[in-house]
């Protein structure tokens, strides 16, 4: 039988190889000498704090002694959850994800802590332990997947959010697993959800999908809209707080999605009608200041992409004012990036000359690969799509006109980004862009695509346990 090591036993180490007594250790330590001694007999049980100031007392990295507790505290005992609650805290500002899944793993056979650990991955969340987080919320979700609670569906949505990153493909399987919770949820959780949904599958460009979310969203919204104004019920104004954003802004924000479905699927007319429609804001009864400024907002995108959807369909009279609109208006670069990209699209479809718009924008233009982190799904992926596809039509525009250093800059640029997003098929779009114009490139620009091209191949060998025969 293998003998499992105590945490006393190693105090009692130390003492004796330090030549120190108990009172000696307490003062180290900052500990009573009667808790020092009952630790040692095995009579008193070790807090957290107190084996954090142990664990430094003598000379150890904090926590050291964890793994041990674990054993001897948890394992070989009956669980206490306030001293577990103080370990899994401080497992995770301690980043000890192996320790926190142990702790776990032993105490959720039992459905009654499900609540309380759900309530610790809460507040990690919040502290931005993302990690730690996801382990609570991946075991409560296990232990009730049975259960049909709104708690599992609130664990789904957590893990749907923390796991939303750069690789697209393992983007639509959390989505596609996400998705089928969203109807357990609370009425108005179930609006920031489906926003959430609508913009992860809008940066993958499933258009389908986007417009299912958005009416989704928009049919529930209107519901909740009308029963908050027809119920002024204290409860239902509370549970608004909820939302990330006013009540309206749902119904208007899926016309804009919708919008953009339309555009997508070239029917620019209908994406003008939805557009007028998220522009039309006299219905909306609140006046808060809050409120007015989604307004405005609305309203200033409704502006531009009434220029975007008449520049996509033929009408090349209002470029110069969207350029004007864009140098006048945009205040960030997550609006500029999104406009230029229109932009490039309307100049490669129309066959435009748009270098001094280009010019006018360089800095800008330069400055797209650099983006603040974020908790807006919409930022974390709409944008990093936009600026690769932004990279991608910059390429095919400058190599189609001859200038080729810059095209074949843009296109290396993109390649990668779309090799971060995982995203086969435009990754594949801009190797097809480059061995259309291989001639043109300089030896260096070549050997920086096959060094990709192996860089890729290589991770698809590892990721898939392809067979490699190079020997």
């Amino acid at each position: 039988m293998k003998h499992t090591p105590t945490i006393r036993a190693e105090l009692d180490r130390y003492l004796k190889q330090e030549g120190l007594n108990l009172t000696q250790f307490g003062h180290i330590a900052g500990i009573n000498r009667g808790i020092v001694s009952g630790i040692l007999t095995g009579n008193s049980p070790i807090s957290v704090n107190q084996l954090d100031r142990i664990t430094e007392a003598m000379g150890l990295p904090e926590g050291y002694f964890y793994d041990l507790y674990v054993e001897n505290y948890i394992i070989e005992r009956s669980p206490n959850m306030r001293r577990i609650e103080r370990l899994l805290y401080r497992c995770a500002e301690l980043d000890k994800l192996d320790a926190i899944s142990r702790i776990v793993g032993q105490i959720m056979d039992n459905l009654l802590y499900s609540p309380k650990l759900f309530d610790i991955a809460e507040a990690l969340l919040a502290q931005g332990r993302h990690a730690a987080a996801l382990l609570l919320y991946e075991n409560v979700a296990e232990v009730e997947k049975y259960q049909h609670s709104e708690r599992l569906a609130l664990c789904q949505y957590r893990i749907f959010t923390i796991q939303v990153g750069d690789d697209q493909s393992q983007n639509l399987r959390v989505a596609t697993v996400f998705e089928v919770f969203v109807e357990r949820l609370d009425e108005i959780d179930q609006l920031d959800a489906l926003k959430d949904l609508a913009n992860v599958y809008r940066s993958l460009r499933k258009w389908d999908k986007v417009e299912e979310m958005a009416r989704k969203m928009r049919d529930k919204a209107e519901i909740q809209y009308t029963w908050k104004h027809q119920q002024k019920s204290q409860e239902r104004n509370e549970a608004t707080k909820k939302l990330s954003r006013p009540m309206f802004v749902y119904i208007t924000y899926a016309d804009l999605l919708c919008a953009s479905v339309c555009e997508a699927r070239g029917d620019y007319q209908q994406a003008l009608q939805y557009t007028y429609a998220y522009a039309n804001l006299a219905w909306v009864k609140e006046t808060d200041e809050d409120t007015q400024h989604w307004i405005g907002l609305f309203q200033h995108w409704a502006e531009g992409n009434t220029y975007v959807y008449k520049l996509l369909s033929g009408d090349i009279s209002v470029l110069q004012d969207y350029v004007e609109y864009i140098a006048a208006t945009v205040s960030n670069e997550q609006e500029e990036i999104s406009k230029l990209l229109n932009v490039i699209i309307a100049a490669n479809r129309f066959e435009l000359e748009v270098d001094d718009i280009l010019q006018r924008f360089e800095t800008e233009i330069n400055s797209f690969s650099i983006q603040p982190p974020s908790d807006d799904i919409y930022t974390q992926q709409v944008i990093p799509d936009y600026i690769a596809w932004f990279g991608y039509e910059l390429a095919y525009y400058y190599l189609h006109r001859g200038y080729y250093i810059d095209g074949f800059k843009h296109l290396m640029y993109s390649m990668v980004s779309y090799h971060i997003l995982n995203n086969e098929t435009y990754f594949i779009n801009c190797m097809g862009l480059f061995l259309h114009f291989q001639d043109y490139t300089v030896p260096e620009t070549k050997a920086a695509f096959l060094n990709l091209i192996e860089k890729v191949w290589m991770n698809n060998v590892e990721k898939n346990g392809t067979a490699d025969h190079r020997g």
